[in-house]
């Protein structure tokens, strides 16, 4: 900015081409204080407004001040009616989204337009006055841009392209910091006071899907700006897609709103018991890493420019997706309370909570008699979504052992409000609002698991729009080996042969 404001002191100074830039030098001044932006392509943006609005109010100007010297003793009266006129509908149209890149633009056009009216009417120079005002908006605009461009230029797309790329690296690590920490039972003496009010926090697992979902103000500044910029470094093309990251964007918030579902579980006041998360320990982790992996592969995908193997992204964790779901029908009793079916018997003993883990293996109990006031239910036939690659599935729910019920100092632990009534001599309410607390506790885990399969469903999303950018960007093709190569005996050979057909 300074540089910019230097070279065009210097070329008023020098007073050589035209003698009369000192007398108007202002409007090339304020045009670098204006145009000159931190981005290439937000420099072109309010160059161009700014020179298309200084351009067309100086035409309409012009011909507006030949129509109103031939209305003689009603000159001042048409000029007046037709500012009126135009800062209507000026304002008025730039009032349409359509028109939002542009807003500048008829900022501009109103300014000069007023601007010239006025003065030219004042001094009866309407053709000087808007030449020598286009003449030192195109040479503030001219250096602003050869300076922003020459010296360390900086393009909005490349930050457009990297905001993407972090923001798969920082979802990536909140889905492994919500799963790890659920499992390890972090517990938050007291919510901070910057997540309750969504301020940047230091808490790793809030701040990473934070920032992907509080992106969308500056992606489409960014891809406002780029749209603008010439084809440059790796965007090689005319029309490059850039609205195709916001989409990549778009479909990676969708998931990272999950991810904030799942920080929420661990933020709630109800939990579920230590003993029946472990259950479902290495499935759950299983899904977390898988799904951070996919993240960070699209994610490095995206920052090298490379389009998808042959091998599908998603085949490891939708099979991942498919064992928890087993899991959770095999296990269905742990996340409800048994007592209360109706459908169905189960052993009236309760389990310890070390034997749950160690219950993979027994044999289900099988459903003896359903109840006459229920419909006749088959609930041994639910399909596995045909969107999953990989083998389908039959699932069943098998009710075997009631949930083992959670102790009362488990539950003062969890439960940050007091229980209601407590004055009540009758220890009824009071075993009742404590079954549903514990209850409550139980369902929660069925909402951790259920949300992170939800978040396995959102990826298929991610991976298309990926897919779409890719082939509309022209990402490179990825350097794959088949699977021989992999042999450390066939590695030389095949990285000959390879090396060859490249060449």
């Amino acid at each position: 900015m300074a540089l910019a404001l230097v070279l065009i002191s210097l070329l008023i100074f020098l007073k050589e081409p035209i003698q009369e830039l000192s007398q108007h030098s202002v409007w090339a001044i304020l045009t670098v204080v204006v145009v000159f932006e931190f981005s290439i392509g937000a420099t072109l943006s309010k160059g161009f407004n700014r020179g298309l609005g200084t351009l067309s109010a100086g035409g309409l100007a012009l011909a507006m001040a030949e129509l109103s010297q031939l209305a003689g003793e009603w000159e001042e009266i048409v000029i007046i009616i037709s500012i009126f006129v135009i800062g209507f509908f000026a304002t008025y149209a730039k009032l349409y989204p359509t028109m939002k890149p542009y807003e500048y633009g008829f900022r501009v056009f109103l300014l000069t337009y007023c601007f010239i009216t006025v003065s030219g009417y004042r001094t009866g120079e309407f053709i000087h006055t808007a030449v020598t005002r286009f003449l030192l908006i195109a040479l503030g605009a001219g250096v602003s841009l050869v300076v922003n461009i020459c010296i360390y230029p900086i393009w909005a797309g490349e930050d457009l392209h990297n905001l993407v790329a972090k923001n798969f690296m920082n979802v990536a690590t909140s889905l492994e910091g919500c799963v790890k920490g659920y499992l390890n039972c972090v517990e938050y003496e007291r919510v901070p006071s910057k997540i309750l009010n969504y301020q940047a926090s230091d808490d790793p697992v809030y701040s990473g899907y934070r920032s992907a979902v509080e992106s969308t103000s500056q992606e489409e500044a960014l891809m406002g700006f780029a749209v603008w910029e010439p084809p440059h470094g790796p965007y090689k093309s005319l029309s490059y897609p850039w609205k195709n990251y916001a989409k990549v964007n778009g479909a990676l918030r969708h998931c990272a709103f999950m991810v904030m579902a799942l920080h929420g579980c661990i933020l709630s006041e109800i939990q579920a018991p230590p003993e029946r998360r472990q259950v479902f320990r290495q499935e759950l982790q299983r899904v977390g890493a898988e799904g951070a992996r996919v993240l960070r592969e699209l994610g490095s995908k995206v920052k090298k420019m490379e389009k998808l193997g042959h091998v599908d992204i998603l085949y490891e964790i939708h099979d991942a997706a498919e064992e928890l779901q087993n899991k959770i029908d095999r296990k269905s009793y742990l996340l409800v309370n048994a007592e209360s079916w109706e459908i169905g018997n189960r052993p009236h003993t309760v389990a310890e909570p070390q034997d749950l883990i160690n219950f993979d293996n027994e044999e289900p109990l099988v459903l003896a008699h359903k109840s006459l006031s229920q419909p006749v239910l088959d609930l041994r036939s639910v399909n596995i979504p045909s969107s999953w690659d990989g083998p389908k599935t039959i699932v069943g729910v098998n009710p075997a052992v009631p949930p083992s019920p959670a102790s009362k100092d488990f539950l003062k632990k969890q439960i940050s409000w007091n229980a209601p009534g407590s004055f009540i001599a009758d220890p009824t309410p009071l075993l009742e609002e404590s079954k549903t607390y514990e209850n409550a506790s139980a369902l929660s885990l069925a909402t951790f698991t259920s949300l992170l399969i939800e978040f396995v469903a959102r990826l298929q999303n991610v991976v298309d729009a990926f897919e779409e950018l890719s082939e509309k960007a022209n990402f490179k093709e990825p350097d794959e080996l088949p699977a021989a190569a992999r042999d450390p005996v066939a590695v030389g050979i095949w990285s000959r042969l390879f090396r060859c057909l490249k060449f």
